[in-house]
């Protein structure tokens, strides 16, 4: 079978960076976070979707996806995929007949899947300049939140394979949801907040997924200026919460956690090793 030509306009981008970060007591640390990227993927130069990814075999991905959504069926047929890093920009060029793109379109299904997204570049005209509102949160409070936490995730405990989220307000869990996607989950919440119109001023989200770019922004449109998860970050997810003045806590679990921005908005008013003693 012939394989397309690959046409690349410079090297694949980097997959990590070192940023520092601080722990649970204010103090510096030097850690290796992912580089998240967004890339646009146009079939015969019309748009399709945009992905979020590290971009490591990106020919690859965008091939992959467009099988797997039906957009493309023979494989002889491509002619060519052009990989952008300039413009985060996928071009694949084939001969097949694409009477069936119009339709397919139309009919989408947005999956549960980790690494897939459409929302980037609409949302973020629509947030350029914004900035959440934050007052300063006491180091005992994320405890507080961690504490309360552990009282929930009763279908991970029971099954596993599920993602779970909430909007804390003190040591108080207001709502938790757990779902196949984490994105599920915090559309959950953000359909709550906006039918029982409340604000999210004062509150924490906690979320046992990533924090992306896409988590990064739900929650920023949510109003939240906390966003805490027991898992990491990506570059991009931190380049946005420093954008709109969100404090991201990763790595969170038992009294250990890691702010990654914001650092200034938080009060360490727990004194001595007290996550060490507590374990």
């Amino acid at each position: 079978m012939a394989k397309p030509k690959i046409i690349k306009t410079s090297e694949n981008p980097l997959q990590t960076i070192e940023v520092d970060v601080f722990d649970e007591y204010g103090e510096r640390l030097t850690k290796s976070i992912a580089c998240e990227r967004p890339l646009t993927v146009m079939l015969n130069w019309k748009e399709i979707v945009t992905l979020m990814t590290l971009g490591s075999r990106p020919e690859a991905l965008v091939l992959g996806y467009l099988k797997n959504q039906s957009f493309l069926n023979d494989p002889e047929a491509l002619e060519s995929v052009i990989i952008d890093w300039e413009t985060n920009s996928a071009v694949i060029i084939t001969n097949e007949s694409l009477e069936h793109l119009e339709p397919a379109l139309k009919k989408k299904t947005v999956t549960s899947g980790c690494g897939q997204g459409t929302m980037y570049g609409n949302v973020m005209k629509q947030l350029e300049g914004y900035k959440v509102p934050q007052s300063p949160i006491k180091q005992s409070a994320i405890y507080d939140a961690l504490e309360a936490l552990t009282h929930h995730n009763d279908t991970y405990k029971a099954a596993g394979a599920v993602h779970g989220c909430a909007v804390c307000q003190g040591h108080e869990v207001l709502s938790f949801v757990e779902d196949v996607g984490r994105h599920n989950a915090v559309d959950t919440l953000a359909g709550e907040m906006w039918l029982n119109g409340e604000t999210g001023d004062d509150k924490i989200f906690y979320t046992t997924g990533r924090l992306t770019s896409e988590m990064v922004i739900k929650v920023a449109q949510m109003g939240i200026p906390v966003l805490l998860s027991r898992s990491g970050v990506t570059q991009m997810g931190l380049e946005l919460a420093h954008q709109f003045g969100i404090t991201t806590i990763a790595r969170a679990k038992g009294r250990r956690f890691q702010v990654y921005s914001g650092v200034e908005k938080i009060e360490f008013d727990v004194k001595g090793h007290l996550a060490d003693e507590s374990e």
